[in-house]
């Protein structure tokens, strides 16, 4: 979907202030509430922004530990496994891949034996061949979308 420069800065300021008001957005962007509004509901109803919820660290909520574990499935099972996977808490995120592998799974953990049990767990469900996994040791560039906001803004002006 292509955005605007008025989408972009509503965007930017929904990343940098998500818990400021509609009000106050329309106030700090000089607009009216209801165009505002108007664009908030095509940015939703168009999938650009998919939720509200709180990031959350899994770190603060014990499980410091953070894994990316290739798994690679038995031909014709990748819907059977994806399914599986969504059923065991400590996965935070799934995806299929090209390359080595089948599905790429994030996951997370309390210790290096928790993430073992997990990686087990994953071992065991039926159309699993096997895995691969890859502990990170430290964040270098976390979850962002202002660059990339940025980047269509200053598209949308030339």
């Amino acid at each position: 979907m292509p955005v605007d420069e008025l989408d972009t800065r509503i965007l930017r300021l929904l990343l940098e202030q998500p818990r400021t008001s509609v009000r106050e957005y329309a106030r700090i962007l000089g607009v009216a509430r209801g165009t505002l509004q108007a664009r908030l509901d095509r940015l939703e109803r168009e999938g650009v922004i998919t939720g509200t919820a709180p990031a959350l660290s899994p770190a603060a909520l014990g499980h410091p530990v953070l894994a990316f574990v290739h798994i690679e499935v038995t031909q014709g099972h990748l819907d059977e496994v994806g399914d599986a996977l969504a059923a065991v808490p400590e996965i935070v995120e799934a995806f299929s891949i090209t390359g080595g592998g089948d599905l790429l799974a994030r996951v997370v953990a309390r210790d290096n034996a928790h993430l073992e049990d997990v990686v087990q767990k994953l071992i065991s469900m039926p159309g699993v061949v096997r895995t691969r996994t890859e502990v990170a040791l430290r964040e270098r560039v976390a979850h962002r979308m202002l660059p990339l906001v940025e980047s269509l803004g200053r598209a949308a002006r030339t």
